[in-house]
């Protein structure tokens, strides 16, 4: 569609390299970019992938370093570290993908199962293997973390890049999710030396702490003084 219009495409590729495969041939990628932090190289550092034939404006002049397209002295030490680390990743990328899916697929199973009013954002094959996203009626996602950070685990409302914002997702929101719905969302990420995570724990823990929430959640206790069914399966599942 971009290309259609005369417009060059852009891909935020830091959460996919080293994960997927990416082919900018064949998806029609014009510039693509990553970064080292996300598969365990170096902070500070990261790449860029420009086309044939495309031509970047410099935001930064001086020596010309970088082909001209961003002056300063390069960070070579982080440099060697993230080709490293992008050979290591690449070089076991089907294995960890496949070893993550099984995982993010048993937890996305078991909580769904054993939560109730408990929903999965996003498909639950077109995604990344490494990462689920869900959301719990009657949660406030910041509140939900710290009682899983109690307990040894590190998870979050959304990206790093919105954690100063309160507001909802707007990814999740532009899905067609209530904004309140969306507050209430949780997002795990794991890692390829995810080997000990312990699925089952891991969700007992999980829904003792939305459990708790609840008990102290208005918004639950009010919304549970009905005649109904509650499942997993539809959003408006308390008018099944």
């Amino acid at each position: 569609i971009a290309h259609e219009n005369g417009i060059v495409f852009h891909t935020d590729a830091v959460q996919t390299f080293g994960k997927v495969e990416i082919d900018v041939e064949k998806q029609n990628i014009d510039l693509l970019s990553v970064s080292s932090h996300k598969i365990n190289g170096p902070k500070g550092v990261g790449a860029i992938y420009i086309k044939k034939g495309i031509r970047l404006i410099p935001l930064i002049h001086g020596g010309g370093q970088e082909k001209g397209i961003r002056s300063g002295t390069e960070n070579v030490a982080g440099i060697v570290g993230f080709g490293k680390a992008a050979e290591l990743a690449c070089s076991q990328l089907d294995e960890h993908a496949q070893k993550l899916s099984k995982i993010t697929n048993e937890l996305t199973e078991k909580v769904l199962d054993t939560i109730p009013e408990s929903y999965l954002n996003g498909d639950r094959i077109q995604r990344l293997p490494n990462v689920v996203n869900f959301r719990f009626t009657a949660i406030e996602g910041e509140s939900l973390i710290l009682l899983l950070d109690s307990k040894g685990y590190q998870a979050s409302t959304g990206s790093a890049c919105s954690s100063n914002t309160l507001e909802a997702s707007p990814v999740l929101t532009a899905l067609g999710l209530d904004p309140v719905n969306v507050h209430g969302s949780l997002r795990i990420s794991l890692a390829p030396e995810s080997d000990e995570f312990d699925v089952d724990e891991f969700v007992n823990i999980l829904s003792e702490a939305v459990k708790r929430l609840r008990e102290m959640s208005p918004l639950w206790n009010q919304e549970l003084d009905y005649d109904g069914v509650m499942c997993n399966k539809h959003d408006d599942c308390r008018r099944c």
